[in-house]
């Protein structure tokens, strides 16, 4: 009995997250996808060669993070005085002033989600890369899944530009290292959140078939 299979997890069938009908994969061809006939809206993708990048995204995507909350975001300069933070700086000042379910937002969209999903993807896809399916395979593709929306790095891009558009015209500002890695960490998102956790069961069964792993196909 395969060590991660549910009698609820069957590849075989695909349901349309849109109109919620029910249809049997096909095969298809790497890039290929295909649409529901129901409301047209996308059913799945043959990604074989897409997760061969997956990996290297989500262990750069997770150096990136690291100098996203490690370096300040912004230095700002008015009358001579310097000031700088950090995002975990700006998540304990709110939570100073009185502001804790603005801190615990930011804290928790920002740091905690963002991390939890690209730990546990890398815990996902480093086993899978060296042919071996990881323990609690099932609950670990689920609770990625269900993480997945709770991380807003992009909205808080888009916050942190608006500010700083506004406060130039107050003080001197001068972008820090993280504001830059946070733009980096953006498209790296983008593309991380392009691929389907789900469709990894597909690749946790051909191992278990015993076809060969990426990490097999290197010379």
């Amino acid at each position: 009995m395969s060590n991660y299979s549910d009698p609820r997890a069957d590849t075989s069938l695909k349901l349309c997250e849109h109109c919620d009908a029910v249809f049997r994969r096909i095969r298809l061809d790497p890039g290929e996808r295909a649409y529901c006939p129901r409301c047209g809206s996308e059913l799945y993708r043959n990604n074989e060669r897409r997760y061969g990048v997956l990996l290297p995204v989500v262990l750069a995507s997770l150096i990136v993070f690291v100098c996203c909350n490690a370096f300040p975001i912004v230095t700002m300069e008015i009358q001579g005085l310097s000031t700088r933070t950090t995002v975990w700086g700006a998540v304990r000042v709110l939570a100073r002033e009185d502001m804790l379910s603005v801190s615990t937002l930011v804290f928790v969209t920002t740091i905690l989600m963002p991390l939890v999903e690209l730990g546990l993807l890398a815990y996902l896809l480093v086993p899978l890369w060296l042919g071996r399916i990881p323990a609690g395979f099932g609950p670990v593709v689920r609770l990625v899944r269900l993480g997945r929306p709770w991380g807003m790095i992009e909205v808080f891009m888009l916050g942190i530009v608006a500010s700083l558009v506004k406060l130039s015209a107050m003080a001197t500002v001068i972008p820090g290292v993280a504001l830059w890695a946070f733009g980096a960490l953006t498209v790296l998102l983008a593309i991380v959140v392009s691929f389907d956790p789900a469709d990894l069961w597909e690749h946790a069964e051909a191992i278990e078939a015993g076809h060969p792993s990426p990490a097999e196909h290197r010379p």
